[in-house]
């Protein structure tokens, strides 16, 4: 069965019917519309009520749920899981993980016989009092760190590759890319290839003279980006490669072996995530199974 995140929007609780997805209510004006839409047609395919344990973002308030729980079981609503969502999972550390977890395990006792969902990817790792009766790794599955600060125990699964579409040589004192802002110390052999922010290749992984980029690996090594990401192009320096070792139409990888996709972020100033909601639809897509 499909939960679908972020709340029922007006007048789309017959979607939700048609396809045999639940929706997650977060508020009591989005359970009225499915109470209404359940009994009007009778419906009976579940449904999910977020209770907000310290995001203040979605969800029920602690309060609005215990003075519901009564209603919800003399009822039947046809709630199928309870969920919240942590904050801070990333920061073992912090302080709101146990007031979260603490307040949802309050809030399930006035629930009881009703699943509970509170860990996300890095939620997982804080241990067994974050993982109720359904946990819903995310990013992780992708090879996203869930655990920073940590070795990462995920196996990486997103490779990413652009074709390289010229060589050339840069003298020195020459600039690449766009507003100038990386020049060459000496001259620098460099690899042009066609993937950029258009791409969801992040812009903000661009090298300056100020500041060094993303890498990339070219011929099985691992060399910098040279100048301003732009909308479909990157430049790579190539100079620490022997001659006639990169030729137009090479392949280069700009995720995947000791690149992987917090790399690529960190050298972006963002998150993994972000890196991986970007990759855009001009790449072709090849999938393989474990």
């Amino acid at each position: 069965m499909t939960y679908v995140l972020n709340g029922l929007l007006p007048g789309t609780a017959a979607v939700f019917a048609e396809i045999q997805a639940r929706p997650v209510i977060g508020s009591l004006v989005e359970l009225a519309e499915w109470d209404a839409f359940c009994a009007a047609n009778q419906w009976h395919g579940g449904a999910a009520l977020h209770v907000d344990t310290g995001m203040n973002r979605l969800g029920i308030s602690a309060d609005e749920a215990a003075a519901l729980a009564p209603r919800i079981r003399a009822e039947n609503h046809g709630i199928t899981l309870l969920m919240s969502h942590l904050v801070c999972a990333e920061q073992p550390g912090h302080p709101l993980n146990e007031r979260q977890m603490q307040l949802f395990r309050e809030v399930r006792l006035l629930y009881r016989g009703i699943p509970g969902s509170l860990a996300n990817s890095s939620g997982i790792f804080l241990g067994s009092g974050a993982h109720c009766d359904m946990v819903r790794p995310g990013a992780a599955l992708f090879g996203v760190n869930p655990t920073p600060g940590h070795k990462n125990p995920m196996r990486p699964v997103i490779g990413l590759q652009a074709r390289v579409v010229h060589v050339r040589t840069v003298p020195k004192g020459e600039t690449i890319g766009y507003s100038a802002t990386w020049t060459a110390k000496h001259a620098t052999r460099v690899a042009v290839v066609a993937a950029g922010y258009a791409d969801g290749y992040p812009r903000a992984a661009s090298a300056t003279d100020a500041a060094p980029g993303a890498d990339a690996i070219v011929a099985g090594t691992r060399c910098p980006l040279a100048g301003r990401i732009s909308m479909d192009l990157l430049a790579i320096d190539i100079t620490a490669l022997s001659d006639h070792t990169v030729r137009r139409g090479d392949l280069v990888t700009l995720i995947g072996g000791e690149i992987g996709v917090d790399d690529l972020a960190a050298a972006a100033g963002t998150i993994g995530y972000e890196v991986l909601t970007n990759l855009g639809q001009r790449y072709h897509r090849v999938y393989q199974q474990g």
